[in-house]
């Protein structure tokens, strides 16, 4: 029997005590959850929707109205990043992240309920519209926000294993998206699916905002930003501020967002069509694999976080570039056929990801001053996810077009390359009390 009297080493005490708040990180990060939640199912959906919603006698040019309407919500992402990361940085994380996910619920329940074209004409596609930039708008400001939040409440040994909840919600709400399409595609034919089964997803993505709206209600706000908004109060013109005092921060953002942005919508997004139509690969195929790799993503999130708290951001970010510029093009040959290529490529890539996505709101939160995070990620970090990501489907399409579509890959290396460099100047944070 051990002595009563002996002292419990620190160390051991410490960790006794530390419990992770694991309901406050599901509702900082369940909001992000929605949101891709949302703009997945609008991807996989589009088609027996458009139209319902835009003229149905040319099917065509209703779908690229569809997804133009899509790629418009990309560019409001800077301007909801500005205005709500601001708003944020005056009012405070908590109440800035309640208007976030109020904004996406109220945006899906409207796709969801949506009066069809033959009902009230062009007012139907103007409601479409307006719903998708209040969903471009509420992500902007919930990425910055939400990223904020969980590197302000974690302990600073710890920040990378708070900021993984982030991307586990992304993550998990990708596959949720990606298995409810199965289920619905499988149980419902195409008639039933464009007459109403389109509807369905996204009213439960109401459901779920409504749900993170009550979730979101009993968080506490930050120490940080309390001890703070004194100082965001007091500055003017705080956009110039970022680029006139935080020059070199704005850079590396900008340029490991470069890279995050392009693997996220080559794995998630691009791949898919590609290994269909230009490789001959199963659709189901390519179905199996991404899901499995989705994950092994969502599973690596949480190690990845630990990992950085331990060896350090910088390392971790660099073996991310580094593998990225090396990988991709040799990883691109194996689009094809075959369920077991299609798992190395989806499953190094998104495996490989994992150590900036594992991380990026430590990370990002890390190069700003308390009373310009929120703006400063929102801002910048939007920008240029709407520069590099919302062109990234208009740029394949070009190559496809051109007959190179394998360039797309090279491109990526590039953007690898660059991150790379830029993740050279960042000093290391490991630790760091935030400022």
């Amino acid at each position: 029997m051990s002595d009563p009297t002996t002292p419990t080493p620190p160390t051991a005490v410490a960790s006794e005590r530390h419990r992770l708040p694991v309901r406050t990180l599901v509702a900082a990060s369940i909001g992000n959850a929605i949101e891709w939640y949302d703009w997945t199912i609008y991807v996989t959906f589009s088609i027996f929707f458009a139209t319902q919603i835009f003229p149905k006698e040319n099917a065509a040019l209703a779908l690229l109205s569809t997804l133009a309407t899509y790629a418009v919500a990309f560019f409001f992402r800077p301007l909801g990043g500005w205005l709500l990361g601001r708003f944020a940085d005056l009012r405070g994380r908590r109440t800035a992240m309640l208007l976030t996910i109020l904004l996406m619920a109220v945006g899906s329940l409207a796709i969801g309920l949506l009066p069809t074209f033959a009902m009230v004409g062009w007012l139907a596609p103007a409601l479409l519209l307006i719903a998708r930039i209040a969903q471009g708008m509420s992500l902007g400001g919930e990425v910055s926000n939400a990223s904020a939040y969980l590197a302000e409440i974690a302990p600073p040994e710890r920040r990378g294993r708070y900021s993984s909840f982030f991307y586990i919600s992304t993550g998990s709400a990708v596959l949720v998206a990606s298995l409810l399409g199965a289920l619905l595609t499988t149980t419902l034919d195409a008639e039933q699916l464009a007459s109403y089964g389109w509807r369905i997803p996204f009213l439960i993505g109401g459901a779920l905002g409504i749900f993170g709206l009550w979730l979101r209600r009993a968080m506490p706000e930050t120490d940080q930003f309390e001890e703070n908004k004194s100082a965001a109060q007091a500055l003017r013109h705080p956009l110039l501020t970022t680029l006139r005092e935080h020059p070199k921060a704005v850079g590396q953002l900008m340029g490991f967002t470069l890279l995050s942005t392009l693997c996220y919508y080559t794995f998630f997004s691009a791949l898919t069509p590609f290994a269909v139509t230009s490789r001959g690969a199963s659709a189901n195929e390519v179905f199996v694999a991404l899901s499995i790799a989705t994950a092994l993503f969502v599973a690596l999130q949480y190690p990845m976080g630990a990992l950085s708290d331990r060896f350090g951001r910088k390392p971790q970010l660099l073996v991310w570039s580094a593998a990225t510029a090396v990988l991709i093009v040799p990883l691109s040959y194996l689009i094809g056929p075959g369920l077991g290529n299609l798992l190395v490529v989806f499953c190094v890539g998104l495996g490989l990801y994992t150590m900036m996505t594992s991380i990026a709101p430590a990370v990002m939160s890390e190069l700003f001053p308390t009373e310009l995070r929120g703006l400063g990620i929102g801002a910048w970090y939007n920008l240029t996810v709407a520069l590099f990501g919302g062109t990234a489907p208009l740029v394949i399409q070009s190559l496809s077009a051109a007959g190179v579509a394998e360039a797309f890959f090279w491109y990526v290396a590039a953007g690898a390359a660059i991150a790379f460099l830029v993740i050279l100047t960042l000093r290391e944070t490991k630790g760091q009390v935030l400022q």
